[in-house]
């Protein structure tokens, strides 16, 4: 019985594994496939494990014993996010990046109120500045969302005091620069908020920090570059250009698995350098315990990855994205953001759909077809519920190998889905076979030895060890034949 189960779990997991990673063109925007070896660091021993740390007068103190690797990969992989980002701090524990953005927040309420009488409720911030959930904000960084509870209440309005970005009227995508600096000299934010979901262009950082200097006191500015952190230098590279925090989820245009880090430049002496500490108390005990130790080994491997290949990688997706959007133009298809500048500046491209269906309605049939979209509320929308638009990435059909001139037939693929209604499915699964080789890694031929041991290093018993190791040997010799 027990077995019957299994084989049935097991049979469709290898169905859906074929089927996503063989047959269909994945473009989610805040999805990636990590490489073999970082998923199979995931699964080794550390998925098991706890390591409970904090700091306590100046010494890391773990919590339980048997740590002393998991320890020294924590060092390693905050190491490596700092060189990637090339700053001097990074916290590691949150599991993801709406965790990342409420450990945050839950810090700005205590640094605020780090002079209060003890006892006193603590007061919560007195307004924070981000972009409009409609207008591409992301909901982590919303009072529905993570947001939720650390803002006061307008008596006024009985809403959250969460003034959103003005947008440009001709260009729903950019920020009204001069008018959010009036809106921040009237507001007097304690916190801003950068970052979008539907992200196409570069958030007005500079412009900010410029006004933000001028506050007394100066609010923090935090990025959330979830979307586009796999982008960070190439496309925006706010801790020079005055943002105190990045924020982030590790698997959109990352290569990690599915986590969350904040990073920070903020010195020890600075007037803010409490805020630090504070994050690091709402990591740890503030928001997790167990912080899922498996992707943190994971992690490591994709960072070292995503620093060995970053100027590479990223070059590729950018002009993949732009590439994409003419071409996506060029068949038909309406294409939002403005077309002087190429449609867009990140790994996004957006669509309108409107005049074939709704957003849903068309991510559904394209998903029939094997073109793995999702749909999303346009800056006119009114909601999400009928939403007009559709949100594509290249990230991840650019790490499978595909260059500029490879998207010209996907997005005819696509406009022949979207526009006149025709089935595509056969040709969508051939064109994909093409593209089956992950990119900005190490080669099959040096991993797979790799995967081998690691996998090996899982099983107890030596004939099943003997019986798996010929197994994954048979199956990287056919995989060498098939290219």
């Amino acid at each position: 019985m027990l077995r019957d189960k299994i084989e049935s779990v097991i049979s469709r997991v290898v169905d859906n594994n074929l089927w996503r990673q063989n047959k269909c063109f994945n473009l989610i925007p805040s999805e990636t496939t990590p490489s073999l070896l970082v998923k199979l660091c995931e699964i080794s021993d550390p998925a098991g494990r706890y390591a409970e740390h904090r700091t306590l007068k100046g010494k890391e103190i773990y919590f339980y014993q048997g740590t002393d690797f998991i320890r020294d990969v924590e060092e390693e992989t905050r190491a490596a996010v700092c060189e990637y980002f090339g700053c001097t701090r990074a916290e590691l524990r949150p599991i993801s990046g709406q965790m990342a953005n409420e450990i945050v927040f839950k810090a700005m309420v205590k640094f605020l109120n780090r002079d209060a009488t003890p006892g006193v409720p603590l007061t919560r911030m007195r307004a924070v500045m981000n972009n409009e959930l409609t207008k591409g904000g992301h909901l982590s960084s919303q009072p529905m969302g993570a947001l939720f509870n650390y803002v006061e209440i307008d008596p006024t309005t009985g809403k959250e005091k969460v003034v959103n970005f003005p947008v440009l009227k001709d260009n729903p995508y950019r920020t009204d620069v001069s008018k959010l600096e009036e809106l921040m000299m009237t507001a007097k934010p304690e916190l801003v908020v950068f970052g979008k979901s539907m992200f196409i262009y570069p958030e007005p950082v500079r412009e900010v920090a410029r006004v933000a200097a001028l506050l007394n006191p100066r609010p923090t500015l935090m990025y959330d570059m979830a979307h586009v952190l796999g982008l960070y230098g190439a496309f925006q590279e706010p801790l020079r250009e005055g943002a105190d925090l990045v924020t982030g989820s590790t698997h959109k245009t990352f290569f990690g698995p599915q986590r969350g880090v904040v990073a920070s430049s903020i010195d020890k002496g600075a007037p803010n350098a409490g805020l630090w500490t504070e994050i690091k108390g709402r990591a740890f005990p503030g928001s997790t315990s167990n912080h899922h130790l498996g992707t943190l080994l994971g992690l490591l491997l994709a960072v070292h990855e995503m620093n060995a290949f970053k100027k590479e990688y990223q070059a590729q997706v950018i002009k993949n994205a732009r590439a994409f959007a003419g071409y996506l133009k060029k068949h038909g298809l309406d294409v939002e953001g403005n077309p002087e500048d190429g449609y867009t500046q990140t790994h996004q491209v957006i669509l309108r759909v409107r005049k074939y269906g709704t957003g849903e309605e068309i991510a559904h049939r394209l998903e029939r077809n094997g073109i793995i979209v999702n749909y999303q509320a346009l800056p006119d929308d009114e909601s999400f519920i009928n939403s007009s638009g559709i949100r594509t990435g290249v990230q991840e059909m650019t790490r499978f190998g595909m260059k500029e001139t490879d998207f010209e037939l996907l997005a005819g693929l696509m406009a022949d889905v979207v526009i006149r209604n025709s089935n595509v499915g056969e040709v969508v699964e051939k064109e994909r076979a093409k593209f089956l080789k992950m990119q900005y890694c190490l080669p099959g031929e040096d991993a797979v030895p790799l995967a081998a041991n690691v996998l090996a290093s899982l099983l107890h018993e030596s004939v099943y060890v003997r019986e798996f190791a010929d197994n994954l040997a048979n199956a990287a010799v056919l995989l060498e034949k098939k290219g």
